[in-house]
């Protein structure tokens, strides 16, 4: 990976820093020179990747902030954490997820999978982009998934509370970071911030080995023949530091490479429905 000096002086958020391309990211990212706030639920853990990434990079300038990204209230600390202690943001990079097998409700009473995967993206960008509209040129950095590829809204049920399925929850999650991504582009227009969207690959990482038991298992299984966490963060690396994407809004991206999303993802009333809704259910305008 090129390690030039290219993002001194740049400020960057990345949720979920803690672990798999997170935390690739926030390294590589504070090597180029970045000042780099790493967001992770786990104190501990948390303290400790702060204090790898300073040591492996040199870089000094590597903070934490805690927050459980599944509670709005916490999503709001944090974003008001990060203002007490920065004047700008140049990048944002929403990284945490999950895929949850079995049906939770978060501390706010929505699906698990949808709290965390879409409304904190939703949430912590909006609280957040009062000061990226003021650091302009900036960028917005969402991560997906290929798994939205077959995935649709249903707007009757968004939540899945008539029929769980963990794998159709957590597609249509990363559909609704496509939607999320293309009408907050359309937003944005002429502010000078920018936000892509981006599928890292089948990542060979923990994600998915939460559930426990045989699914833990069947997790790590489907993960022979994965990519590694460095080669599935080269892309947020890339879209939250290149040159080349300078200016470039509104777009979906593999393998550092624009690619198309699927075709119901391209469905501007869905999109608008979908933030009409996220607006009421995280109470912000």
């Amino acid at each position: 990976m090129n390690t030039e000096q290219t993002m001194t002086g740049k400020v960057v958020l990345i949720t979920g820093g803690t672990s798999g391309i997170g935390e690739i990211t926030a390294t590589e990212l504070a090597r180029k020179g970045a000042e780099v706030v790493i967001v992770g639920r786990n104190a501990k853990k948390l303290d400790m990747v702060v204090y790898q990434v300073k040591s492996e990079t040199g870089n000094e300038k590597v903070s934490g902030l805690l927050a459980d990204l599944s509670v709005l209230a916490q999503v709001r600390k944090l974003a008001d954490d990060f203002k007490a202690r920065h004047n700008r943001l140049d990048v944002l990079v929403n990284n945490a997820g999950a895929v949850l097998m079995k049906h939770e409700v978060s501390a706010d009473g929505y699906e698990m999978t949808f709290a965390l995967n879409h409304l904190n993206y939703f949430l912590l960008t909006h609280c957040l982009l009062d000061v990226l509209k003021a650091s302009a040129p900036a960028r917005i950095v969402n991560v997906s998934s290929m798994a939205h590829l077959g995935a649709r809204l249903n707007f009757d049920d968004l939540q899945n509370e008539k029929k769980y399925s963990g794998w159709a929850a957590y597609s249509q999650s990363k559909l609704a970071n496509v939607y999320f991504t293309y009408e907050l582009a359309r937003r944005l227009d002429g502010t000078g911030v920018t936000v892509n969207v981006l599928h890292p690959g089948f990542v060979a990482t923990n994600f998915g080995r939460s559930n426990g038991g045989l699914l833990s298992a069947v997790f790590k299984l489907f993960q022979i023949g994965a990519i590694t966490p460095k080669q599935g963060a080269e892309t947020s690396i890339y879209l939250a530091s290149s040159p080349e994407v300078e200016g470039v809004t509104g777009k979906y991206f593999v393998k550092k490479m624009a690619a198309r999303s699927s075709d119901v993802s391209y469905d501007e009333s869905a999109a608008r429905k979908l933030w009409e809704i996220s607006e009421k259910l995280t109470q912000v305008s």
